[in-house]
């Protein structure tokens, strides 16, 4: 599928802000360090946040400036959740609690075969109430669509409803799953880019994104 038939999903964006695809370019750059790596993958997560977050819902409450009382609104409900899948989604966890620092933090820990290509997972932690809460889970890239398939799955086990995911970049193949196996979720992309190779890496994609955040191989 094309970015223009994506874009007919109501429940997809795929972002085209000038900040976040300029940042996108120097993360995909070879020569791009590791400490420049995750400053950039912090300020995009945060930058595509404020976007992902505009429907959060408000409420009227009372509060006394310098000058008077007066009603101003606040985010409603209880905190959001961030929860990262394990490890690379570490990575955008910051720039999203830059917007929201009283959000809880869960984990969904999964790893990919390297000969399957398939996820298995290792660990899941969630806030509770989750099912009170909007939960945002991250990875920056969407592959095959089966990790964050299977995150969204755990979620929604746990009693999850309110879900959106987020990833810098993504593979058409990967985008079709995730949609088609969970329609009800919003899904907001950085980047669509062309296709999965015979590995399953993204092309042209920006390598491995875990290696690159945290330094190894």
């Amino acid at each position: 599928m094309t970015e223009k038939e994506f874009s007919r999903n109501k429940n997809i964006e795929i972002f085209d802000h000038p900040l976040i695809q300029h940042k996108i370019t120097r993360l995909r750059d070879k020569s791009t360090g590791t400490a420049e790596f995750r400053k950039l993958i912090n300020e995009i997560a945060m930058l595509m946040g404020y976007e992902a977050l505009r429907d959060l819902e408000l409420e009227d409450v009372e509060v006394e400036t310098p000058i008077e009382k007066c009603r101003s609104p606040r985010i409603k409900g209880k905190k959001q959740a961030i929860v990262p899948i394990l490890r690379a989604g570490l990575g955008m966890t910051d720039g999203l609690l830059n917007l929201l620092p009283t959000a809880k933090v869960g984990h969904i820990g999964l790893y990919r075969d390297e000969n399957t290509h398939k996820p298995h997972s290792y660990y899941c932690k969630l806030p509770s109430p989750i099912e009170k809460r909007i939960i945002i889970v991250t990875d920056p890239m969407l592959a095959t669509g089966g990790s964050a398939i299977d995150a969204v799955n755990f979620i929604k086990e746990k009693g999850g409803k309110k879900i959106k995911f987020m990833c810098i970049i993504a593979a058409p193949e990967g985008l079709k799953a995730l949609s088609e196996a969970h329609p009800d979720i919003q899904i907001y992309v950085g980047h669509l880019d062309r296709e999965l190779n015979k590995d399953a890496y993204i092309c042209p994609g920006l390598g491995d994104a875990g290696d690159r955040i945290f330094g190894t191989k």
